[in-house]
C-alpha cells in the first residue's frame, strides 16, 4: 500500500483546507452514516486509516473510545492530539486478534489498493459479534467514469465494470487526481466483506441528489 503515503505530500492541504472548507457540515453524509450504523456503544472503536483524526470527537460522542491506525505520517501529524495513533500498514494492524468490539473505515477504501486484505485484517481483530462499519465513495456514481460536474445529472461512462487504479478525476479540487484512486465494482466491494468472513448487516448511502457515499454494517460471526 505504498500509495497511502502519498498523503505526506498533501497532508497540510488535506488539513487546512479540503477538510477545512467544509466545517462543521455533512455535505457528503458521512457523520449521518457513522452515526447511523455505528452507533452509540462502548469500549475501543479502531478507525484504519485514520488520517488526520477528524472522526474522533463522533466516535466519543457515541461512547466508544478511538483509537487509529494509518500509513502516512503527515497526516497522523495532525491526529496527534485527536486520538491515540500507531502509524502502521492496514494489512498489518498491531492489535492482537479478537481485541477490539468495533472497527471503521472511513473514505478509504479507494486509496488502498489491498482493501479486501484490510478487510480480513479488521476481521481479525474485531472480537466475535464485533462490528465493521464502512463508509466510502459510492462504487457506482463516483470513479474516473463518473463525470459529476453538474451533481444534479452525473455522467457514466465506460469503466464502470473494470477494476483499475487512477488518476483521473472531473476536479483538480479533490483527493484523486493527487494521489489516485481504486475502483471496485460494487459486487467486488460487498464480496470484499463475505470473503473475510463478516455478515452483511445493513446498508445506506449519503450525499445528493446523486449518492455520493456507500456504507455497509457488517459484523464478525459470535
Amino acid at each position: 500500500m505504498v500509495r497511502l503515503a502519498a498523503y505526506d505530500g498533501i497532508a497540510d492541504w488535506y488539513e487546512t483546507e479540503f477538510l477545512g472548507e467544509q466545517g462543521d457540515s455533512d455535505p457528503i453524509g458521512v457523520r449521518r452514516l457513522l452515526a447511523g450504523l455505528l452507533g452509540p456503544g462502548a469500549g475501543r472503536c479502531l478507525e484504519i486509516g485514520c488520517g488526520t483524526g477528524t472522526h474522533a470527537r463522533q466516535i466519543r460522542s457515541l461512547g466508544w473510545t478511538p483509537l487509529g491506525v494509518d500509513l502516512s505520517a503527515g497526516m497522523l501529524r495532525h491526529a496527534r492530539g485527536r486520538l491515540p495513533i500507531a502509524r502502521a500498514d492496514a494489512r498489518r494492524i498491531p492489535v492482537r486478534d479478537n481485541a477490539v468490539p468495533a472497527a471503521i473505515t472511513v473514505m478509504v477504501h479507494t486509496d488502498m489498493p489491498d482493501y479486501p486484505d484490510v478487510v480480513r485484517e479488521a476481521a481479525r481483530v474485531l472480537r466475535p459479534g464485533g462490528v465493521l462499519v464502512h463508509i466510502g465513495v459510492h462504487p457506482a456514481f463516483c470513479g474516473g467514469f463518473a463525470d459529476r460536474a453538474d451533481s444534479a445529472a452525473v455522467v457514466i461512462r465506460p469503466g464502470y465494470l473494470d477494476t483499475y487504479w487512477t488518476h483521473e478525476s472531473w476536479t483538480d479540487q479533490g483527493v484523486r487526481d493527487k494521489v489516485g484512486a481504486m475502483h471496485r465494482p460494487l459486487p467486488e466491494l460487498l464480496h470484499t466483506f463475505l470473503d473475510a468472513g463478516l455478515v452483511l448487516e445493513r446498508f445506506d448511502e449519503g450525499g445528493g441528489p446523486v449518492p455520493i457515499t456507500f456504507a455497509v454494517r457488517a459484523r464478525k460471526p459470535a
